[in-house]
């Protein structure tokens, strides 16, 4: 940028101080063959998803696919390559570098793991979650994009990906086997289940492993061989080798069929964590350690391109083996799969960006100044979105907690916007009072948001040791919004600006830079201390599913007297039942067979408004767990951002990529909120579909009818009707009472998933959801307002009219 403390000019002078044969030299990588390849790639794995979406290739038959992939390509494949490794030209420090990163960063989530998880499942989760985090899709995936890029250019490179993903098995590998079967001896602790025992199946499942032993077979022919596969068996290996590529991606493609149906209310807090954990903390370790460990390389050209070459084999996603160890282990095999699915994806967009980013080292500093800006400028003008405080005071929820918390955040993250929008307006003017009172406004509120998200995890966690907050709820709205303002204060006071400074990030130069670490580092200590006692303590926040994050009823706990007064209600008007006493003071109740009048809604039937006064009691935990989550990450980019540029005297192209992702995330805050609290389902959702039947009907058009459903729905339907809806009446419908003199025959929906596991129609909850969205669907039964979906949640249905029968 212009100024002296420009991030621009900062990164640019210190490339041309140290090597100016920087800006000279051609490009380490030929970024023109990544999108080829990235399109090839995901291609086929876009073919083998397609396949088996369509049924063309079974679940069955995948497995025979990935059999030979890994018993047969794969071997043959690390064999030919072992055979012809040249060690002469490996850096040795480098693979060192790569890894201690991928040592630091498996220890980093197993420990971390073993402290957040519950006892039932920690070593489990510690195990294969550390060995998610590290094992690379390094051969069908990474090895094709690493040839991409530095075929032409560092040939020598792509020899690493054989070297560190065996070397990888070898030792991180083994020790996430031993947590897993650590766990399963203290689920059953039978004799069998010894130390010893323990080490001897770890040591055997690493040795069955065709790539450990296989590299070691290449490792040992390299030596016999010279280099060289002899003639009569160069065909056959390369037949079986080439093979590998577009057999592995299509059966990659083949296994995402179906995963993230799995996500259920406990994976996706730890889905966030993993992939943040995988795309984000992997490739900056291992572009640190390489930074830190490989001093002796001579050439800065040589080390800045393997940098950049580690960092770009950190963002390799996880490898399909991980999932085929999770269900080898019956543990965690949901949060494996679909994290799978999503970093693969994930991976792709990111990969593009770095590796294009890492080519512009001798662009103009002005164009990359003004890119910069203009990205944070645009984003902020489209995330410029009142919605979220329209809701907030629209539904009320600002009054209660921790949505009062919740609403200052939506508040803070819209004064970045307009201190950002308006900044583009004052920076350019030799106005100097309106570029420190705007400056003011947007890193008050900037500073506020990494603040809020600490605070709102902290009444969290004391909301959920005691139903009313232990200190004043305004003590937290005074620190939320004092500790920006004192921040901002003392960097007004002491701070030194930067003439013709144009970036809002150095506008007091390196002073800014220390008071942005310290905002950070403690939101960061609050936040990740605030959740750690949370989940420790409790587990409601995992309640998130499709019911937590689009239906009502996230914490079980919303309101305990309002569930004891109910409870109690229903208890005794059944007890009068069965006795045959329908009397109450209103007069004799009546037993209704079919609906409830036409429509049920809150003014007139009893279960209903418990339901309303349970979703308006609900504290909506799983959503501020996510938030903070998300929020959380963008923190750990920001600190990572700042301690770079203060502590490198060359931060390097990646910094730059580092600093547009903090621009997207600093800026673009709003539509995470709006994404999680926008759309308030009985402010607007809910309302609208009203509103839409009711001109359908007057329309003249009937909502859809039995003869507009799937075959698979009528067959459901007619299954149960005829086999199952007996027994299911007789288990779990129970009549209620729905208004003065009305009782009502109803269950609740998390009872029928129980019970549909129960009698063997579905093996597990998603199947359950599943069976009961079908007879939701076909008419079979329906809630009782007709507002919900089918949901595992203790919401009121019943059987519709024709299908109630006399019991």
């Amino acid at each position: 940028m212009d100024g002296s403390f420009s991030a621009m000019d900062v990164l640019m002078s210190n490339f041309t101080r140290r090597e100016e044969l920087t800006f000279l030299a051609p490009p380490a990588m030929s970024i023109d063959e990544l999108f080829p390849a990235l399109l090839e790639c995901f291609g086929i794995i876009l073919c083998g998803y397609a396949a088996g979406r369509a049924n063309i290739i079974t679940s069955t038959q995948a497995k025979g696919l990935g059999n030979f992939v890994s018993k047969f390509a794969l071997p043959a494949l690390l064999f030919k390559n072992m055979v012809q490794l040249d060690f002469g030209n490996v850096i040795w420090p480098f693979l060192w570098s790569i890894l201690v990163a991928k040592l630091g960063v498996f220890f980093l989530v197993c420990v971390l793991t073993l402290l957040v998880a519950s006892k039932e499942s920690r070593f489990s989760k510690a195990g294969l979650y550390s060995i998610f985090a590290t094992q690379s899709n390094d051969f069908a995936l990474g090895y094709p994009i690493a040839e991409a890029l530095y075929r032409n250019t560092h040939p020598e490179y792509l020899q690493y990906i054989y070297l560190v993903a065996p070397v990888s098995l070898i030792m991180l590998n083994p020790i996430g086997f031993v947590f897993c079967e650590v766990q399963k001896w203290r689920a059953d602790p039978g004799p069998q289940q010894r130390k010893l025992h323990v080490v001897r199946v770890v040591l055997l499942q690493v040795l069955r492993n065709p790539i450990v032993f296989m590299v070691f077979i290449g490792i040992a022919a390299h030596f016999l061989l010279g280099q060289k596969i002899p003639p009569f068996m160069e065909g056959f290996v390369d037949g079986l080798a080439n093979s590998f590529g577009g057999a592995a991606l299509f059966y990659l493609g083949v296994t995402m069929v179906g995963q993230l149906r799995k996500l259920t209310r406990s994976t996706l807090v730890a889905l966030i964590l993993l992939i943040t954990a995988k795309l984000l903390v992997m490739p900056l370790f291992c572009r640190g350690m390489v930074e830190v460990l490989d001093h002796g390389n001579l050439s800065s050209l040589n080390h800045s391109s393997l940098s950049n070459y580690a960092f770009l084999y950190g963002l390799f996603p996880t490898a399909p083996s991980v999932a085929i160890y999770a269900a080898h282990y019956s543990m965690e095999l949901q949060v494996v799969t679909a994290g799978m699915v999503i970093s693969t994806f994930l991976s792709a967009p990111i990969m593009y960006v770095s590796a294009w980013l890492l080519t512009i080292s001798g662009m103009d500093p002005k164009r990359l100044a003004s890119a910069l800006h203009s990205t944070s400028l645009n984003i902020s003008i489209v995330s410029l979105i009142v919605w979220c405080v329209i809701v907030g005071v629209m539904s009320k929820k600002f009054r209660r907690l921790p949505h009062m918390f919740t609403l200052n955040l939506f508040v803070a993250q819209m004064g970045v916007c307009v201190g950002m929008i308006a900044w583009n307006f004052v920076v350019f003017k030799d106005n100097f009072a309106g570029q420190v009172l705007t400056f003011t406004l947007l890193y008050g509120s900037l500073y506020s948001t990494y603040i809020w998200p600490g605070l709102m995890a902290l009444s969290l966690f004391l909301l959920s040791r005691n139903e009313e907050l232990s200190i004043q709820p305004g003590l937290l709205v005074i620190a939320g919004w004092g500790v920006p303002g004192v921040a901002v204060s003392i960097l007004l006071m002491v701070g030194e600006r930067g003439p013709h400074t144009i970036d809002s990030a150095f506008f007091y130069g390196t002073s800014q830079m220390v008071c942005t670490v310290a905002v950070l580092c403690g939101g960061i200590a609050v936040v990740g201390v605030s959740l750690m006692m949370l989940s420790r303590g409790t587990h409601d926040y995992q309640a998130l599913g499709q019911g937590a994050l689009y239906g009502t009823q996230e914490d079980p706990r919303p309101d305990r007297t309002i569930l004891a007064q109910s409870s109690i209600e229903q208890i005794s008007i059944e007890d009068s039942i069965s006795r045959g006493s329908y009397y109450c003071s209103a007069g004799h109740l009546t037993v209704l067979a079919g609906p409830c009048g036409n429509l049920c809604d809150a003014s007139r039937c009893l279960l209903a408004e418990e339901e309303e006064k349970r979703q308006s009691a609900d504290r909506q935990t799983a959503r501020h767990v996510v938030l903070c989550l998300l929020l959380a990450v963008g923190l750990l980019a920001n600190l990572s951002s700042c301690l770079w540029w203060l502590f490198s005297s060359i931060p390097g192209t990646l910094y730059l990529e580092l600093q547009f992702f903090c621009a997207v995330v600093n800026f673009g805050q709003g539509f995470i909120s709006f994404g999680i609290f926008g759309l308030d389902k009985h402010l607007i959702i809910l309302p609208f579909k009203k509103r839409l039947a009711n001109l359908r009907q007057a329309q003249g058009q009937d909502p859809a009818g039995p003869s507009d459903v799937s075959g698979e729905v009528r067959l459901t339907c007619s299954q149960f009707l005829r086999y199952h809806k007996q027994k299911c009446v007789q288990d779990i419908v129970h009549k209620k009472r729905c208004g003065g003199q009305r009782v009502t025959e109803t269950f609740l929906g998390s009872e029928m998933v129980l019970w549909l596991q129960t009698v063997g129609l579905a093996s597990d909850q998603g199947e359950a959801l599943l069976y009961g969205s079908r007879l939701l669907e076909g008419g079979v039964i329906h809630h009782i307002t007709h507002d919900y979906s089918f949901q595992d949640d203790n919401l009121h249905y019943r059987f519709a009219e024709e299908n109630v029968p006399n019991h």
